[in-house]
């Protein structure tokens, strides 16, 4: 987390920001251009976006009789709450054309919030971070690990990386 220092009208105020880690994904249109209007968006909207990976292919996972995918995850600046950024995530989603109509099925854009700073949260039927199922996805783990190899994970206290390099899940994570 880093602090920024502003005067405003004489006074200091320091504004907390905290680094989320999002997976953006979609299976649906224009899905290269879907992924990089979420991602001005989020910049516009959400924070900075401080870094992108590269896109990846991924077989659709969960609900497999449909097109493949697309994934590319970010870092993002923020100084929303966890739960700010979800809303402003599913936000996003609607104003890209989501339309949510069964778990796992075909999107347009998925934003997912995949870490949230050092954090744990647990809010029931909403939000749970990290992610609780990111240690078992191959799409989630390669692309978070070009952006972030050396983030521990809160809960396990390993590295991405050394998660990513020893996930069980065999699915085809193909790196446009």
């Amino acid at each position: 987390m880093c602090s920024k220092d502003i005067k405003i009208q004489g006074l200091n105020m320091a504004l907390e920001h905290t680094i989320a880690y999002l997976l953006l994904g979609g299976n649906l249109g224009d899905r290269k251009k879907n992924l990089e209007l979420a991602i001005q968006l989020l910049n516009d909207e959400a924070g900075e976006v401080i870094s992108v990976s590269s896109i990846y292919e991924t077989a659709a996972w969960g609900k497999e009789d449909q097109p493949d995918f697309l994934n590319q995850a970010i870092s993002l600046s923020t100084n929303f709450t966890a739960l700010e950024l979800l809303d402003k995530a599913l936000e996003i989603e609607q104003k890209l054309g989501r339309i949510r109509k069964e778990k796992w099925g075909e999107r347009l854009i998925d934003i997912d919030l995949i870490l949230f700073g050092e954090e744990i949260i647990n809010v029931e039927g909403k939000l749970h971070i990290p992610h609780p199922h990111m240690q078992n996805r191959r799409f989630v783990m390669k692309p978070l690990a070009e952006i972030a190899p050396n983030v521990i994970h809160p809960v396990f206290g390993k590295t991405i990386l050394e998660i990513a390099e020893n996930i069980l899940d065999n699915l085809e994570v193909n790196k446009l």
